[in-house]
């Protein structure tokens, strides 16, 4: 094992700890506040968010559905409920304007764990030559559907980590935690980004969702990138930078516009340059030069 400098420290030496960190501290606070807004019943008695991510009640009066999981309510024979369908369709609305994996970096519990692996497996110097084949969790994603169809069952919610999650924090049920572990252990010691990047076929479901959103990342400012790799180094889905940011030399945007991008944000925080920001899925502008700063965005700001 060999030690690499973390990725992110010269962004930190040039804009301070804050702004380095800026799209990660939000998506924790995000993550954070959707757990809460379902563990406030249980724990506290104060009920905002009956249920949990796969289908809920907010303030008894909203309700939201996983659409995969009603899908596979579906397949498996199913008479959905009105609010289910209600659910399910206000979720998709949401998710094909902001993004479908947007779910995957911004609300899902387990991408805590797999961005903590990640962080582990830079600091202990960890690298491992097995490789996954990305389209894997498509195949996983139609195995679970089929599944549900042959069994008359919600399939994949009988192993789902992220209900897991849920289940063990909320209600101690530990077979759960047992899931999240292997999750863990998988993306530390076996594939770089192993689950969310290769077999989590939540993730390949809500990356259909993802090909028409309009909140993007660009790399606007891509004609003063040093090639420090950093951004690499921290994306789940690295292969979707390079279209973008090498596009001065093919011809095309900077828009990074591949349905596998979650909009982490995690290259916006670490690279020093400011090459990357976020904005909409039609903003094509670059920046004319190396010196042209004024075009980078706040952390805290979308592209105008």
């Amino acid at each position: 094992m060999t030690t690499k400098p973390l990725p992110g420290r010269e962004a930190r030496a040039q804009h301070g700890f804050f702004k380095a960190h800026f799209w990660l501290m939000a998506r924790r606070a995000a993550q954070l506040g959707f757990f809460l807004l379902f563990a406030a019943g249980p724990w506290f008695g104060v009920w905002i968010a009956k249920g949990n991510l796969a289908s809920s009640l907010t303030f008894d009066v909203l309700p939201l559905t996983d659409p995969l999981v009603l899908l596979q309510g579906l397949l498996a024979r199913h008479v959905p409920e009105t609010s289910a369908i209600i659910g399910a369709v206000i979720v998709l609305a949401v998710y094909m304007l902001l993004g479908g994996r947007v779910y995957c970096s911004w609300v899902c519990p387990i991408n805590i764990v797999t961005d903590l692996a990640a962080w582990a497996r830079r600091r202990l110097g960890i690298e491992t030559d097995w490789k996954i084949k990305p389209e894997t969790r498509v195949y996983l994603l139609g195995s679970i559907l089929m599944a549900s169809a042959l069994s008359g069952t919600i399939a994949f919610e009988l192993i789902n980590p992220i209900t897991g999650v849920y289940r063990g924090l909320l209600f101690g049920v530990s077979w759960g935690m047992a899931t999240v572990l292997a999750i863990f252990v998988l993306d530390l010691f076996v594939a770089k980004h192993g689950w969310c990047g290769h077999l989590c076929p939540v993730g390949a479901f809500y990356g259909v969702l993802n090909k028409k959103a309009l909140i993007r990342v660009s790399a606007r400012g891509r004609v003063r990138c040093d090639d420090c790799m950093d951004c690499y180094a921290v994306c789940p889905e690295m292969h979707v930078i390079s279209p973008a940011l090498k596009g001065e030399r093919t011809g095309a945007g900077p828009v990074i516009l591949a349905s596998d991008c979650t909009a982490c944000g995690r290259c916006v925080d670490v690279c020093p340059e400011r090459v990357f920001n976020f904005t909409y899925r039609l903003d094509d502008r670059v920046d004319a030069d190396a010196s042209d700063k004024a075009a980078s965005t706040g952390p805290g700001k979308l592209a105008a």
